[in-house]
């Protein structure tokens, strides 16, 4: 079911949300200030272009001040936006009864961007 899941995601928009979720890790990672908004953009990236079979796990230790800081910076700058985005699609999907389990990877999408450095990838 993840593969299935995967590639039907990766056609029908996953492939070029991840590209911009590329695109902006690059962009931020051109500056050394932005080196660690960027790293979290490719995460985001890599969960986009295949978020079946991966699990959004809390840092274990919980996250410090300085990831409190970073998700803070991030939620100003476009995390919320992000957030919001994803919600929207899941929302829209759930209408659909085919469109449930992609509802789900959008929430879980969602989860991730609203506070990436205090969240770890696992799968």
């Amino acid at each position: 079911m993840n593969l299935i899941g995967n590639v039907i995601w990766l056609l029908f928009g996953g492939l070029w949300s991840a590209l911009g979720y590329i695109v902006g890790g690059l962009v931020l990672c051109v500056t050394i200030v932005g080196i660690p908004w960027g790293l979290q953009c490719f995460k985001l990236a890599g969960v986009v272009l295949w978020p079946f079979g991966k699990q959004i796990v809390s840092k274990p230790g919980g996250s410090g001040c300085l990831s409190l800081f970073c998700n803070i910076i991030w939620l100003l700058c476009g995390g919320l936006y992000t957030a919001f985005i994803h919600l929207v699609f899941a929302f829209l999907l759930l209408i659909t009864i085919i469109g449930i389990p992609f509802a789900r990877q959008h929430l879980k999408l969602m989860e991730l961007s609203f506070m990436p450095f205090s969240k770890d990838v696992i799968g």
